[in-house]
């Protein structure tokens, strides 16, 4: 058995690429390896808004590759039992086993069953030409279905090999072979000219798939045995989730989820970084990069970055500008204190200056220093009852984001020897505290609203409750938004942190971010309360948000805040829900809240 490994961290994960919702993939790759039944089929990890007017919504495509299906000799159909590793999956068949890896992020190499064995498959092509070797389906840039080249490749005896149309767009490929001396079978599906149809020897195809696995697993630092399993089912989803850099992705960057959110989004990116600079400095610090690569003139940062390009301004739900929460200088400053990488923070600085000045010259319609969104996507919130009057909001949370940032530059312009910028910023910071709590505070309801059209927007929210992450309000402010914090019919739920108190009317544990706990906002409250003193507070928090990443075989978008599940909803192999586990994970067995 070529794909069983002998590294203790891929035997941990044995079955938990499960190929229903779990597929399997490869660092850079865009091939999603899914099974149904008695077939397999090939989906790509790529929006392409060009060709969605021709094939849809990437999210629901039709496979690429589909009915991917192995016969005996009679032309029977093979049944499959799943065997799965990080670096390869096995099917167990009466004809023997098939083994399956990734040769590069372009190309699947089976190895066959010593047999007669048959293949039989669907390409969505318009053409395509068998040869001796196996066959080809080439794009013609005159045709319309042009985006994937993809061939097939085997050493083995040629019995059959024919391609005929079939329905729905797609040619059907039935290829026979007498592999009982041995043989493999390549499958390269590529956006280039050039195919890869060479075969090695199968023994150094997986030797190498499961070196690449090891040594990212072995470069992880080593936590609790409790949390073993599902850490290194985290750094799984970290590394499957890569992305290659071609095209507007100038970096190798992590999506989102391979089959909800593919591309870079901004805010998702700097919470990736945190558990990349574990493994590696530079990756992590690319997360920031290839969002800085496409800083607009005026300072903005993007939304998110695509192969196709960039998202900076949206016409619906209403037509404005976007980006997400300035938290890019915080981000930088976490992987300097790990990496020690000075230089970095050299290259990011001006950057971000520009991006924090943008937010108080271009989102402040009332001058009054108070800044606003003025797209609800801005602020990551996306269907948050906050947004429902309409919009600009002047939001706490986005305020208290700015604080935040301008404390994190301080700590830069400090370890960049540019004490005047320092002293500026802490300065700024300061002024905007003060501001927040003028405009925003309740004294009687013990919350800071925000505000629509200078008229408070009474949605009770955790956002409502941000100036305490900043670590910079008098203690009987912070005592207040504590005790709404800890209050089980508003935020202390089994699970918290709930997006929407309990007691509002908006509540609706299972809609996105009107209800259901995301562990990002666990993540910033657990270091704010800290921040700010509340320490055993900041622990609790940690554990049960550890627990609740803990209770599923994947790591999801969103969870229930009283019941721990996933809605239906929430997106699976989710890139920041594994990124806070592997932070929260580390921190725990160190004995530590947060670095």
């Amino acid at each position: 058995m070529l794909c069983q490994p002998q590294s203790a961290f891929l035997q941990l994960l044995r079955d938990r690429i499960n190929l229903d919702d779990i597929p399997f993939s490869e660092r850079g790759s865009r091939l999603l390896l899914f099974k149904r039944d008695a077939h397999l089929y090939i989906k790509l990890a790529e929006r392409w808004a060009q060709w969605e007017q021709q094939v849809g919504h990437y999210r629901l495509r039709a496979p690429l590759l589909d009915d991917l299906r192995f016969v005996d000799a009679d032309g029977s159909p093979l049944a499959l039992t799943r065997i799965s590793f990080p670096h390869a999956v096995a099917f167990e068949t009466a004809a023997g086993l098939i083994e399956i890896t990734f040769l590069d992020e372009d190309t699947l190499f089976v190895h066959l069953p010593r047999a007669q064995i048959g293949v039989r498959f669907r390409v969505y092509a318009e053409r395509g030409r068998v040869d001796r070797r196996g066959g080809e389906f080439k794009g013609d840039p005159l045709h319309r279905r042009t985006h994937r080249n993809i061939s097939y490749t085997t050493n083995t005896r040629i019995l059959a090999n024919t391609i005929e149309p079939d329905a729905a767009d797609y040619m059907r490929v039935m290829l026979d072979v007498d592999a009982r001396e041995g043989g493999d079978l390549l499958l390269n599906i590529t956006p280039r000219l050039g195919f890869n149809r060479s075969i090695p020897a199968p023994g150094l195809v997986f030797a190498d798939a499961e070196q690449r696995w090891h040594a990212w697993f072995a470069a992880a630092p080593p936590v609790a045995e409790e949390f073993a399993r599902q850490y290194y089912y985290a750094w799984y989803v970290l590394r499957a989730g890569l992305l290659s850099r071609r095209y507007f992705l100038t970096r190798e960057a992590m999506a989102p989820s391979l089959i909800h959110y593919v591309g870079v989004w901004q805010w998702d990116a700097f919470f990736h970084a945190l558990a990349y600079r574990y493994v590696d400095t530079k990756l992590a610090e690319d997360q920031l990069r290839i969002l800085i690569d496409h800083q607009t003139e005026d300072g903005m940062i993007p939304d998110a970055v695509h192969d196709e390009g960039v998202i900076t301004h949206l016409h619906e739900p209403v037509d404005a500008d976007v980006t997400k929460p300035p938290l890019i200088a915080w981000a930088a400053l976490k992987l300097y204190r790990t990496s020690q990488h000075r230089d970095f923070l050299a290259e990011v600085y001006d950057p971000i200056v520009r991006w924090t000045n943008w937010w108080f010259e271009k989102n402040d319609d009332s001058h009054d220093g108070i800044v606003q969104y003025n797209h609800p996507f801005s602020s990551g919130l996306d269907d948050s009852p906050l947004w429902d009057a309409g919009m600009p909001v002047e939001s706490p949370d986005l305020n208290t984001y700015l604080v935040m940032q301008m404390d994190a530059l301080a700590d830069i312009a400090d370890i960049l020897d540019a004490p005047n910028d320092a002293a500026e910023w802490r300065v700024r910071a300061a002024a905007l505290t003060r501001r927040m709590t003028d405009h925003f505070w309740d004294e009687s309801a013990g919350v800071f609203w925000a505000r629509h059209d200078e008229v408070p927007v009474h949605v009770l929210t955790p956002f409502n409750l941000y100036p305490l992450l900043t670590g910079r309000l008098p203690r009987a402010l912070s005592d207040r938004l504590v005790a709404q914090l800890v209050s089980p019919d508003k935020f202390w739920t089994r699970f918290p942190i709930p997006t929407v108190a309990r007691s509002d009317p908006h509540y609706n544990p299972n809609q996105m971010w009107r209800g259901p706990t995301w562990v990002n906002i666990n993540y910033l409250f657990i270091e704010g309360l800290e921040r700010s003193g509340f320490t055993d507070l900041a622990r609790d928090l940690r554990d049960r948000t550890l627990d609740l990443l803990m209770a599923h075989d994947d790591l999801f978008e969103y969870y229930h805040p009283e019941t721990g599940a996933p809605p239906s909803g929430a997106a699976r192999l989710f890139g920041w829900s594994s990124a806070i586990f592997v932070e929260l994970a580390i921190q725990a067995t160190r004995g530590k809240i947060l670095e």
